[in-house]
């Protein structure tokens, strides 16, 4: 698709200026933010498609050739924002205004007639997905008013208002999508004051924030949709003047520092959406940390802002102004604990580079550790029973050997229904309730995790049935060198049948073992696939007891 490359110099000539209100345009930033912003817009302009021929003219598509509409709404507000700002090189640039329309007409022609729009990798006519774009487009809205940009609030203003109508009685998907409408709605009802706005965001408030004894929102969503929700919580707290709504937002954050490596990577284990075992960081939240840095005079929360302010917003800084104002000396973050989170299922154990998380969350890999750069993503087991035995803990018991995770099974025979009838074929499973269960098997399985000065140990116990295969798997990261260990018969895969391994990532290493080499079946039938990256197995045959040690050298 055709577009066109805007040179820096083209936008520093000497051309019209735009009558530019004195606020915010005489606000002081942060110099790294506006250069950062002002490549921002570069990059932006530079991808925008700009032929009169191109159907998607004013927007630009991704890598693979689809366009979305939140992408000329973020194109008008960062050029918004830079064209009121003082410091930047796009200060008043009236050739900006070209791309605003163009944007606008983007927007104007993508807009569904119930005011909605499309997010047209999953969701259609979708008022969460519109609320996503308002919230870019309402910022933008908000500055141009304040900037006294008559013509861009002539061109969006009335594709905000259909936005508006459409998602104060729209319906939504997920439970982050409530507050990301109710934000949406807030950033109307400061624009247009139409008190259906508020009464819509009140009826969602109505339901209660879904946040849990461990600070975690309904979805755990570690590094997508908490901090959505953060940010969206925050945004109706600054703009309604209910300060109450912080609170959970502050519950959040404070869990979110015992849910964090070394390194700043962040626990996605706990997640049930898509970023459930990711890698990702805090960036996300850079927002609500910022503001509540400043807000609360929150050292730890000054912390984790000013590590993530190269992700910081133009437009937010102009909106709110504790994004402008100096964040407390930071504080240090802790490092050496141990949380147990049973709203979530879940242990947390950090000794400074160590990190080690153990779940009972209905999720097959149920310990996890690393030590600085080496990383194990997890460890499972599976036994060859009936074909369903992937351990997945039901119940966690702590005592004083550690956290004991258990799982009972049972493979049963079924007897002819009495009194004999003909059924079809197709009616068999429905009719297992009516039938007699004999030749019952039965498995008990169970992995007790306790911390050692060294590292972790694992207990591993299944009887009940004798003679079923078993495999542990250690999954490590992928570019993970390991050590001590003969490769099996399915690619990543290496069986360690006696001494230790020795795994190894940058300067960072991890010795697991004793071995068990009973024999050499890895991918048991009814296991989880193989995930990516180097797998270490163990082999044997119930009943079975093995103690799996995690140390560091």
């Amino acid at each position: 698709m055709p577009s066109t490359s805007i040179s820096r110099r083209s936008f520093a000539a000497s051309i019209p200026a735009l009558a530019v209100a004195q606020p915010p345009a005489d606000l002081r930033f942060d110099d790294a933010l506006v250069r950062r912003h002002d490549g921002y817009v570069d990059t932006l302009l530079a991808k925008q498609i700009t032929s009169p021929q191109d159907p998607d003219r004013g927007a630009f598509a991704d890598d693979f050739g689809i366009v979305f509409a939140g992408t000329p709404a973020g194109i008008i507000d960062a050029t918004v924002a830079a064209v009121l700002c003082r410091q930047s090189r796009h200060f008043g640039s009236a050739a900006l205004m070209d791309r605003i329309r163009l944007a606008a007409g983007c927007l104007e022609r993508s807009q569904l007639k119930s005011g909605n729009f499309d997010l047209p990798i999953t969701n259609f006519n979708s008022p969460p997905d519109t609320a996503f774009i308002t919230h870019s487009l309402g910022s933008a809205a908000l500055l141009a008013r304040r900037g006294g940009l008559k013509e861009v609030s002539a061109l969006i203003e009335p594709i905000l208002r259909r936005m508006a109508s459409a998602m104060a009685v729209g319906g939504v998907h997920t439970p982050n999508h409530r507050w990301v409408v109710c934000e949406a709605l807030a950033q109307m009802y400061e624009l247009f004051g139409d008190p259906a706005y508020l009464r819509r965001i009140d009826q969602w408030l109505a339901e209660t924030i879904d946040i849990d004894a461990d600070g975690q929102f309904n979805e755990r969503s570690t590094t997508i949709y908490n901090a959505v929700t953060d940010r969206a919580l925050t945004v109706l707290a600054d703009k309604l003047k209910r300060p109450e709504l912080l609170d959970p937002v502050r519950r959040n954050l404070e869990s979110m520092m015992y849910l964090l490596h070394a390194d700043g990577e962040v626990v996605t284990e706990i997640s049930i959406r898509q970023d459930a075992f990711e890698r990702g960081d805090m960036r996300r939240y850079w927002f609500p940390l910022h503001y509540l840095a400043v807000t609360d005079n929150n050292p730890r929360l000054a912390n984790l802002a000013r590590a993530y302010a190269g992700h910081s917003s133009l437009s937010l800084s102009m909106i709110y102004p504790q994004l402008r104002q100096p964040m407390p000396t930071p504080a240090p973050l802790p490092d050496d604990y141990v949380r147990e989170m049973r709203a979530i299922h879940a242990a947390r154990i950090r000794r400074g580079p160590r990190s080690a998380t153990v779940l009972w969350n209905g999720v097959n890999r149920f310990f996890a550790f690393r030590k600085g750069n080496c990383v194990i993503e997890g460890v499972r087991f599976a036994s060859a029973f009936f074909g369903k035995a992937q351990f997945v803990p039901s119940t966690m018991r702590k005592t004083a050997a550690g956290y004991q995770l258990t799982q009972v099974l049972d493979g049963p025979y079924f007897q002819p229904i009495e009194p004999s009838r003909p059924i079809a074929v197709q009616e068999y499973g429905p009719t297992r309730p009516l039938r007699r269960r004999t030749e019952v098997c039965r498995l008990n399985q169970s992995a007790t995790v306790r911390e050692t000065p060294s590292g972790f140990e694992i207990d591993i116990s299944i009887e009940g049935t004798d003679k079923v295969p078993v495999a542990i798997e250690v999954l490590f990261r992928q570019g993970t060198r390991l050590d001590g260990v003969t490769p099996a018969m399915v690619a990543d895969s290496f069986l360690l049948s006696e001494g230790h391994a020795t795994a190894t990532s940058g300067p960072d290493s991890i010795r697991v073992g004793p071995g068990l080499g009973l024999h050499r079946w890895t991918q048991i039938r009814g296991a989880a696939p193989k995930l990516p990256g180097p797998s270490v197995y163990l082999c044997g045959f119930t009943p079975l007891r093995h103690t799996l040690k995690i140390e560091c050298p």
